[in-house]
């Protein structure tokens, strides 16, 4: 009887050991975050074109990041993967959250000059691009304000130019198709417009010409004159200021 006793209370004092060491081997401390480990691994797979990974990835260091010093980083690269993966809507929307969360931080003026970039990048010509070349003058032209010494300074101004030629060039194509209908009114006031707006438009002396020759054709000789002699004295080497020599004789009383 002894003996069955004591092999009882073995028992129960070998269940309450393995209860204990079981126990204390479940409670573990909490893996340390490492953002700049995490950050280097997203990297690493956004270089490889897995975006979905790489977007987890970055989500987690912005989130986790309480240095913060790799959590805005980590924002521009998701607003990059979609740049790279071609889904430019996105991108933009995730530069938005950028410029939102870090305004005065080191890389706003490239999460700005990025979303220039996705609109001026739509721009393939003055039919098709005109949206395009809209947004991206507004962005570039917010850019300029923003951070008035940016590192992108000397390409800006270029793209500027030909953002303000695409709508230029539209808005003549537009003013060329109700010229063609012989909607004159409506015509003039597209080129007139066009004129006041982008002096400096590559095309002018046709918009020049084709304004005078709608002020012709709906009577008005004193403005249609003025704009063919506008163009002669601007541009005397322009294969155009023959037709428009003659149509301005045409205008003098005989």
């Amino acid at each position: 009887m002894k003996t069955g006793k004591w092999y009882h209370v073995f028992l129960v004092l070998l269940i309450l050991f393995i209860v204990s060491c079981s126990g204390k081997t479940a409670i573990r401390p909490a893996e340390k975050f490492e953002p700049e480990k995490a950050f280097a691994k997203a990297n690493a797979q956004l270089e490889k074109n897995n975006y979905d990974q790489a977007r987890a990835g970055f989500l987690e260091v912005k989130n986790r990041d309480l240095s913060k010093k790799f959590a805005p980083l980590a924002q521009l690269k998701i607003a990059d993967s979609y740049v790279k993966e071609g889904e430019p809507e996105l991108a933009v929307t995730e530069y938005q959250k950028f410029m939102e969360a870090y305004p005065d931080n080191e890389y706003a003026s490239y999460a700005q000059y990025q979303i220039a970039m996705v609109y001026f990048n739509q721009i393939e010509g003055p039919e098709r691009g005109y949206s395009g070349a809209e947004k991206a003058l507004a962005e570039f032209e917010k850019l300029k304000k923003m951070f008035p010494r940016n590192p992108y300074r000397d390409v800006v101004d270029l793209k500027i130019e030909k953002c303000r030629n695409t709508i230029a060039e539209y808005e003549q194509l537009v003013g060329a198709f109700y010229y063609k209908k012989g909607s004159y009114n409506a015509a003039i006031g597209r080129f007139v417009e066009l004129l006041k707006k982008y002096p400096d438009y590559k095309g002018e002396a046709d918009v020049l010409f084709y304004t005078g020759m709608s002020y012709k054709n709906i009577g008005q000789k004193e403005k249609a004159t003025e704009y063919l002699t506008r163009l002669i004295e601007k541009y005397p080497n322009n294969k155009i200021v023959t037709t428009a020599k003659k149509e301005l004789a045409a205008l003098k009383p005989k």
